[in-house]
């Protein structure tokens, strides 16, 4: 039988691969693990999100997000939602405030350069992931 640890990683499509790169650093706070090379030039790379968890991003130029994709975001857990959300500001990117969701976690929104979501997420004592049972959905 297989015991899944852990998501290892999430993988996304970068316009800028540069300007992607700096929004993950200095806005989210996640550095640069290794680079992807091929012919001596950098065409993706694996950014640290802690643990053993990474956000694996490629150049493609022609890459678009949809809400009809398979895949709608991904969600990085932060220790504290309203310092959180105050860096990102700060930075001058747009996020959403802080809402108390169903699964009685807090959470925010941002996009990358891309346009990829993400969800800023930050557990409680009462979160649904450690305390288990059906939540009822609120949007």
């Amino acid at each position: 039988m297989i015991k899944v640890k852990q998501l290892a990683h999430a993988c996304i499509f970068a316009h800028d691969l540069e300007a992607t790169r700096s929004f993950y650093r200095d806005v989210l706070g996640m550095d640069t693990q290794f680079n992807f090379l091929r012919d001596g030039k950098i065409f993706g790379f694996y950014l640290n999100c802690g643990g053993r968890s990474h956000v694996e991003v490629f150049q493609k130029d022609e890459a678009s997000y949809s809400e009809l994709n398979q895949i709608n975001h991904f969600c990085l857990e932060v220790e504290n939602i309203d310092a959180a959300i105050a860096h990102i500001r700060a930075k001058g990117i747009d996020v959403t405030a802080k809402k108390h969701a169903c699964d009685d976690t807090w959470q925010a929104w941002i996009r990358d350069p891309n346009g990829v979501k993400i969800e800023l997420f930050e557990y409680t004592e009462k979160s649904a992931q450690f305390t288990g049972g059906d939540r009822i959905a609120d949007w």
